[in-house]
């Protein structure tokens, strides 16, 4: 994609000027700032742009995957998201995360390992290598067949990759990476730490990254034939060697402690965002209208039937100051002055989106939180809380607490996953002890996979919790607000003997649920719905969304009796790379070869309404 190349020149020049005042100078990648070029640009200079690149375009499409998958929904009517949570997928919503990989982040990485293998600097090229093995992984994930072999070559016009191809080819340059930081580097050469910001240079936590993105994406490969997962097979064995060389505790972890810091130094691709906060804050935290469904807070309150709540529930659910009543309902948790949000039931005949709603609440000193509808059935909507939250950098507010009319009576906690400072978790402990469990279980080793479970619950506990004491430490204030108070040892503790079950009764329902709940807003989760084909056995709560079944778009979208199961192609390709786009469809199962794009006349499988319910490679049984 040559283009793309020259328009991220064009990025470096710009990016060459800015004030590096928080970022201590990570995105001055120019050796020259008067006459930037793409041979001036120092390897070392180079890997912190890609990251933070990559990381955004896994951002954006954790947060705009989940809405598929039932946790999340936005007031109705409220757009995009919206429409996901219904399964009336929008094309609008597929571009980003193409962009910010390919233009951001994927033309620079053959550059930095080029330059790095030149030097010695096998660090880099390691790291370099596992990138790029994360971000097309994340491309066929989301769009099934994609350029790979050729995508940062000269050609405008590249020729697509299959699935497999994509799969095996990620495969492949992930286990270079690993070999390549397994060979040292000098020490007289740049450290990884100078452009390292997602693990400050630790290479044994690459090496642990690195393993587990290897147990991931084997791991993907449920629905395949058993076999050697180098000719594509599932291969449990392999999962757990991988898991074995992964995250042993959550000191391991890969994460992204973002900042609430509105700094000089901004992205330049379109958002004009600094670089220093949680990209979900930017999608999520600083938006209005997004509430939890039934599913979640059913799971979060009430997992499995227990009766025993989730102390991580407090965090998750968004909290709203407010005032109780003689007619408050009954299963609003209160604390003091504090009103945690109910969930919204999607799914069964009564859901609320099917009489007009759920609606959004406003307030103000006389009404307090109110519906403006003459619908009798929306008021009671203002015991959804919205996940809305603030900052002080960034929004120079007095806190992390969003106020709806300015005043503290109207107060919003937001949720733990989606404020400016929240951490990313790229790879983490929990998730290692979760995939270990789910390939124990099927492996009929019940009390192995109970341990896993078991353990995959605590650090996802505790992971949480790091990041809750930083909060309040940092502004005692918080601590009023039961969204932000740690969790004790003794509430963990209850849930862990009590709210999870046992040995004997544990199911894969049990352990994929409780992925999801460790796992927020990850692109994991509706990878683990497809491979599981949706299924409410196995993800408790789920059903596919009632007003799914009012709409005649959605359904031409995903038609009856399918889930969605990939994105559209992005406009890009299917404007200015339509007949390599068009070409590899006599290579994907159900596509329809006489989809026509009716803005061009144009024949193209990808431009078909259905296309969202096709298959990807790994989530299928093609060979």
């Amino acid at each position: 994609m040559k283009n793309i190349k020259n328009i991220f020149l064009g990025i470096v020049c710009a990016l060459s000027v800015l004030s590096m005042s928080s970022c201590k100078g990570w995105l001055d990648v120019n050796t020259d700032p008067e006459n930037p070029s793409s041979e001036s640009a120092a390897y070392q200079n180079r890997l912190a742009h890609i990251e933070f690149y990559t990381n955004s375009a896994m951002q954006f499409a954790n947060w705009r995957t989940n809405f598929l998958i039932g946790d999340w929904t936005r007031y109705s009517g409220g757009g995009t998201y919206f429409n996901a949570s219904i399964w009336l997928p929008q094309s609008g919503a597929v571009t980003t995360p193409y962009q910010w990989w390919f233009v951001g982040a994927a033309n620079n990485i053959s550059y930095m390992i080029k330059k790095a293998e030149d030097a010695g600097a096998y660090h880099y090229v390691g790291v370099g290598k596992i990138i790029w093995a994360y971000g097309n992984m994340l491309m066929t994930d989301l769009y099934g067949e994609m350029p790979f072999d050729e995508a940062c070559a000269e050609s405008a016009t590249p020729p697509y990759n299959t699935g497999k191809e994509i799969w095996l080819g990620c495969m492949k340059f992930l286990e270079e990476g690993l070999e390549a930081l397994a060979k040292g580097q000098d020490a007289s050469l740049p450290a990884l730490a100078l452009g390292d910001y997602w693990m400050g240079g630790d290479v044994n936590k690459w090496v642990k990254f690195g393993n587990l993105l290897k147990a991931r994406w084997i791991n993907k490969l449920n629905k395949k034939q058993a076999g050697s997962y180098k000719d594509g097979k599932y291969d449990a064995q392999a999962i757990l060697d991988a898991l074995a060389a992964a995250q042993t505790s959550i000191n391991d972890n890969a994460v992204i402690y973002h900042t609430d810091d509105n700094s000089t130094t901004h992205d330049v691709l379109g958002w004009d965002e600094p670089v220093d906060y949680s990209p979900l804050y930017s999608v999520c935290g600083m938006n209005g209208g997004y509430m939890v469904t039934k599913m979640l807070y059913d799971n979060l309150t009430n997992f499995a039937g227990n009766g025993v709540e989730d102390p991580r529930a407090d965090r998750i659910i968004p909290w709203a100051m407010s005032g109780k009543s003689a007619d408050s309902p009954a299963e609003i948790k209160w604390k003091g002055d504090w009103r945690r949000s109910l969930g919204i039931d999607m799914v069964s005949d009564e859901a609320p989106n099917l009489n007009g709603g759920p609606l959004r609440a406003n307030f103000n000193a006389t009404k307090h939180w109110w519906i403006d509808s003459s619908n009798p059935d929306r008021l009671g909507d203002t015991v959804y809380v919205e996940c809305t939250s603030s900052s002080k950098g960034y929004a120079a507010n007095q806190d992390l607490l969003y106020r709806r009319n300015g005043t503290d009576a109207s107060k919003e906690s937001g949720s733990f996953y989606s404020r400016v400072s929240s951490p990313t978790y790229l790879g983490t402990y929990s998730e290692a002890c979760f995939i270990k469990a789910e390939v124990l279980f099927k492996k009929g080793d019940q009390n192995g996979a109970f341990d896993a479970y078991k353990a995959g619950i605590k650090a996802s506990m505790e992971e949480m919790n790091i990041k809750l004491n930083q909060w309040v430490k940092e502004d005692a204030g918080l601590l009023d607000c039961p969204s932000f108070v740690p969790m004790t040892d003794a509430e963990m503790t209850n849930f862990l003997s009590k709210g999870i079950g046992t040995a004997a009764n544990l199911s894969l329902g049990k352990i994929m649920t409780q992925k999801r709940l460790a796992m927020h807003f990850s692109v994991e989760l509706y990878n683990d719905a497809r491979r599981y084909d949706y299924n409410p056995e196995i993800f408790f709560g789920f059903g596919v969304p009632a007003q799914y079944y009012q709409s005649v778009a959605a359904q031409q979208a995903v038609p009856l009796g399918t889930q969605p199961r990939r994105w559209q192609q992005c406009s890009h390709e299917l404007n200015y790379n339509s007949t390599q786009l068009h070409a590899i469809g006599a290579k994907v199962p159900g596509a329809n070869m006489d989809a026509v794009n009716a803005s061009s006349g144009k024949k193209c499988w990808n431009s078909d309404l259905a296309v969202w319910s096709i298959p990807v490679w790994w989530d299928s049984t093609q060979e």
